[in-house]
């Protein structure tokens, strides 16, 4: 009842939310649902990219912190996040779009079962494309409609996400008694969990890594994971069970978009909890998701203030004719 069901969302940070905003929309062809602005720090860009409506499950997001530097990959660190692609021909796709415009990949690859493509962007951000051929479990998203990539091989949502932790006893531990996951598999010094009902949607990747020095996060690093569950009463549920287990949460926090509760559950990363409504559908009319800058009711009162913040960024994106290529 109370359970966490998958994943929710990944947030990164940026050196630039205008580039982000072009990779993500003409590149990857995810659909940018929210433009907003950090709660927690007003002057900063929180951008939203998702599936065709932004279903919990499917959005990467972004900070563009100012002047905040580049990042150091290391260990102690949520180091990659993984899009959901529907099938093995989809990843040959991918290749030869990447190839075409230059972004910086690995070749497709095998990972506990599954075909993956990892690749980086501008900020040298870590990702990978990941197969949903033969995957059980959560269901994917829906595709952008309208975007630039043909529906067959679009990315669809998130998978899993790919953790770098120099304790893997403790963070096992954590994961399997507090938060429920599954030990499912194991290769090497790679550890995978899952939950809920599991497959790419709710898996978690564990690297077990004492060589590399500690990340130090910036532009080009994930800020936190999050997770998906029900409803304020689970958010609750979980205030309750991380305090038990001797974790300091935030307790629940209204984020207008969904509910949120989040746990430094080691050191260096931060996971969130968050619930899978109300969405993103509830202040813009889907045929604009995205396209003017949207604040929360408690925030409308300093729209004014923000506005002189954040500069303009052009997110009109329903007027364009995408071609699918």
């Amino acid at each position: 009842m109370y359970g966490i069901k998958g994943v929710h969302h990944v947030t990164a940070i940026t050196s630039s939310a205008e580039k982000n905003y072009q990779f993500f929309t003409y590149t990857l062809g995810m659909r940018l649902v929210k433009k907003t602005v950090n709660q927690d720090d007003i002057q900063t860009y929180h951008l939203f990219f998702a599936d065709d409506t932004g279903s919990p499950g499917t959005d990467m997001t972004f900070f563009d912190f100012p002047n905040i530097p580049k990042g150091v990959h290391g260990t102690n660190e949520i180091f990659q996040t993984s899009f959901r692609v529907p099938s093995d021909q989809a990843l040959a796709y991918w290749v030869k779009r990447f190839d075409r415009l230059n972004v910086a990949h690995s070749g497709i690859q095998e990972q506990f079962g599954k075909r993956v493509l990892p690749f980086v962007d501008f900020d040298d951000q870590q990702y990978q494309l990941i197969s949903d051929e033969n995957n059980k479990g959560v269901e994917a998203g829906t595709p952008w409609q309208n975007g630039p990539i043909p529906l067959e091989y679009a990315i669809t949502g998130l998978g899993p996400v790919y953790v770098r932790v120099s304790n893997i006893d403790y963070f096992k531990e954590m994961l399997m008694k507090v938060l429920e996951f599954r030990e499912i598999a194991q290769e090497g010094d790679l550890y995978l969990f899952e939950v809920g009902e599991g497959g790419n949607g709710a898996q978690v990747i564990v690297e077990y890594n004492t060589v590399l020095p500690m990340a130090r996060q910036g532009y080009g690093t994930v800020h936190h994971a999050a997770f998906r569950v029900e409803d304020r009463e689970a958010i609750d549920h979980w205030t309750g069970r991380m305090a038990q287990f001797g974790y300091q949460s935030s307790g629940f926090i209204d984020r207008f978009f969904f509910g949120s509760l989040y746990t430094r559950v080691a050191p260096q990363i931060l996971f969130e909890l968050a619930t899978d409504g109300p969405g993103f559908m509830g202040d813009e009319p889907y045929e604009t998701l995205g396209e003017s800058l949207s604040l929360p009711p408690f925030f409308e009162s300093k729209r004014e203030q923000i506005e002189g913040l954040v500069r303009p960024i052009d997110t009109v994106r329903s007027t364009i004719d995408f071609k699918k290529e």
